[in-house]
């Protein structure tokens, strides 16, 4: 991985300002699974490693944007660029990023070009719509689905397929191992969310409700529960949750069983992923999957 940082580096410097590099030095660097999966699939060679850095630097910019959209000071524990400099500076540097990206991306063929290219547009329409559902309570599954598909599985759909471009493997087995992948990746973030303590998430817990997020624990919380506490539960959307609200809606989601049913549906996710490469003998891939989906919740 050290390459495909070296080489979004090398493309943010040739821009030729010290404060975009400065700027970008600062954007706090995650787990990099989209330029894993590329490597993983494709292998290592001068065209992997480039297709990497390129995704990686165009899912950098759609965070800076997320950060702006959801006004997140932190990310992944550190400070968001949108905290350090302010929402016109994180929101510019994102569209300097995607730009040079796609720059970047008229390398390749057009049918990798393309497929990353709808994936970044399918990417922005799953932001507004994750901004749409969040004006209400969402108890709609579909619309959930069809939105984090959109904002967070087509861009690792899109990487998984055009790395088996690169190889000339199946593009269809690659594609849907990265689709499943990618949901079963955002339902259990979601998850996490409201298990996980603060320090670990690097953000407050059950800070998704907060910001409007009706996340699947939550949809299945409110299909179980009786009118009054519907009626609560409510009560608590988008407000700042004391203890006390954390502890009854955790509680209320363990008598309802709704964190295991979504963690279940996470796990099954994991293994339809796992389901479309049996025959494809790649075991990291596979060890992908098992560490997402074989954890402590």
């Amino acid at each position: 991985m050290e390459k495909v940082e070296v080489l979004m580096t090398q493309m943010v410097e040739s821009l030729d300002d010290s404060y975009i590099l400065e700027l970008f030095q600062k954007v706090p660097k995650g787990k990099r699974l989209r330029a894993k999966l590329i490597l993983k699939i494709a292998g290592l060679s001068d065209d992997s490693y480039k297709l990497a850095a390129i995704i990686e630097l165009i899912h950098a910019a759609s965070l800076l944007h997320d950060d702006v959209i959801d006004d997140a000071l932190t990310r992944r524990g550190k400070d968001s660029i949108n905290a350090l400099f302010g929402n016109k500076t994180s929101i510019m540097l994102g569209d300097i990023l995607y730009s040079k990206g796609f720059a970047a991306l008229s390398i390749f063929s057009s049918n990798i070009a393309q497929k990353i290219s709808n994936a970044v547009a399918l990417l922005s329409v799953g932001e507004l719509l994750d901004v749409k559902l969040s004006h209400s309570f969402n108890d709609n599954e579909e619309l959930y689905m069809n939105m984090i598909y959109k904002k967070t599985a087509s861009l690792i759909e899109a990487a998984s397929a055009s790395a088996a471009m690169l190889v000339d493997k199946d593009v269809k087995i690659y594609e849907l191992y990265g689709k499943n992948l990618g949901l079963a990746f955002q339902v259990i973030d979601d998850i996490l969310d409201i298990t996980q303590d603060s320090k670990k998430l690097g953000k407050p817990s059950l800070h998704d409700f907060k910001e409007g997020k009706t996340t699947l624990p939550y949809m299945y919380l409110f299909s179980r529960v009786d009118d009054e506490d519907k009626k609560k539960l409510l009560s608590l959307f988008k407000k700042d949750l004391s203890q006390d609200d954390k502890i009854w809606i955790k509680n209320k989601m363990q008598e309802s069983s709704s964190l295991d049913d979504s963690i279940l549906y996470a796990k099954k996710l994991g293994s339809d992923a796992l389901e479309a490469i049996k025959n494809e003998e790649n075991d990291s891939l596979s060890k992908i999957i098992t560490e997402m989906i074989e954890r402590d919740f």
